[in-house]
């Protein structure tokens, strides 16, 4: 059914894969299955001045300077209808130079950190999400699905804890946030933990943001 439910894989696998692609020592691995939702969700992409194969892949026209990040940092914006300039009819055009949030965009955090997004440019998106099924075939699985969901919710409720700079702007973004922090609270049943361990979490080599 076209609104059924997706299987998402088990819940640890797919949390290790998350982590190693925050890192960037792999890429997500999406069952996107034709999906093109994050391209056509008014999106704006940010690219690092050292994804050079990327660049010289995009318009120049089409890029803009990054606010608020370093010299060379750009944004590739959207259109009209909110799609991506570089998807065509048979999805992305520079699949194989796509930039690295692309790589490392993955819908299955949101449900994964019982995040729901509420823009209505993105919709679509949102709608992908709430199909994504996770297996829990071990108690670790249900174990580390728990942690990150309580990690989000602290996210949520004492952003005045998290390091400066790291207040989430978005749903995706809260979302990404609990995934590096669900370790603090796996365990624990006062999700609260202190302050320090959230900064040092946060300000251990910080994944990109996309």
């Amino acid at each position: 059914m076209a609104d059924g439910p997706l299987p998402a894989g088990d819940f640890s696998a797919w949390l290790a894969g998350m982590q190693r692609a925050l890192r960037e020592e792999s890429e997500s691995d999406v069952p996107c299955d034709g999906c093109t939702a994050c391209c056509r969700s008014s999106q704006f992409v940010h690219i690092a001045p050292d994804e050079t194969e990327t660049l010289a892949s995009i318009p120049a026209e089409l890029l803009f300077p990054a606010p608020r990040r370093p010299k060379g940092n750009v944004l590739l914006g959207y259109d009209e209808e909110g799609r991506c300039p570089m998807l065509g009819e048979g999805g992305c055009s520079i699949y194989e130079h796509r930039p690295k949030a692309c790589r490392t965009y993955d819908c299955r955090v949101l449900p994964a950190a019982g995040v729901e997004i509420e823009d209505e440019d993105q919709a679509a998106i949102a709608r992908r999400a709430r199909r994504w099924a996770f297996g829990h075939p071990t108690e670790r699985d249900s174990a580390e699905h728990d942690a990150v969901r309580a990690a989000a919710r602290f996210v949520r409720d004492h952003g005045d804890q998290l390091p400066d700079g790291s207040a989430p702007a978005t749903a995706t973004h809260r979302a990404v946030l609990a995934v590096r922090l669900h370790e603090l609270f796996l365990g624990r049943d006062d999700a609260r933990p202190e302050p320090e361990a959230v900064r040092v979490v946060l300000t251990s080599r910080p994944a990109r943001r996309g």
